[in-house]
C-alpha cells in the first residue's frame, strides 16, 4: 500500500489534489521525483507558483516544518523557485494573455499546454 501525498509533513489535501492533477499519486512518487521536478509538474498542470508553497514542499520532503527555512538556505531556494517559475513562462501566448493567466483571469481549462 502506498502513502498519500498528504502523509508528508506540511502537505495537505489541496497539495494532494494538485499532485494528482500533475500525475503524482503517492508520497513515494513525490519523493522519487524530488521537489524541483514535482513543483515543475505542478506549475505545468495549473498550480499558480507560490514561493511559500515551494519551500514548504522542500521542507516537508526533508521532514522539517515549513517555517524552518531561513537565511542562506531560503535565499538559495528562492533562486530555484525563480528559475522554475521563469521556465514555466507560457509559449504561444501574447504578453497580455500570459499576464492575465498568471493572475488567474484566464480559466485553467483554457491554458495552452
Amino acid at each position: 500500500m502506498t502513502d498519500p501525498v498528504s502523509s508528508i509533513r506540511n502537505l495537505g489535501p489541496a497539495v494532494e489534489d494538485a499532485c494528482k492533477r500533475a500525475g503524482i499519486h503517492s508520497a513515494e512518487d513525490l519523493r522519487e521525483l524530488g521537489a524541483e521536478e514535482a513543483y515543475r509538474r505542478l506549475i505545468q498542470t495549473g498550480t499558480r507558483p507560490h514561493f511559500i508553497g515551494f519551500y514548504a514542499l522542500v521542507m516537508g520532503l526533508q521532514g522539517r516544518p515549513w517555517n524552518d527555512c531561513q537565511g542562506k538556505e531560503k535565499d538559495a531556494l528562492r533562486a530555484v523557485f525563480d528559475r522554475l517559475k521563469a521556465e514555466s513562462k507560457e509559449k504561444g501566448r501574447s504578453e497580455i494573455e500570459a499576464a492575465l493567466n498568471e493572475i488567474g483571469v484566464i480559466p485553467r481549462n483554457q491554458t495552452k499546454a
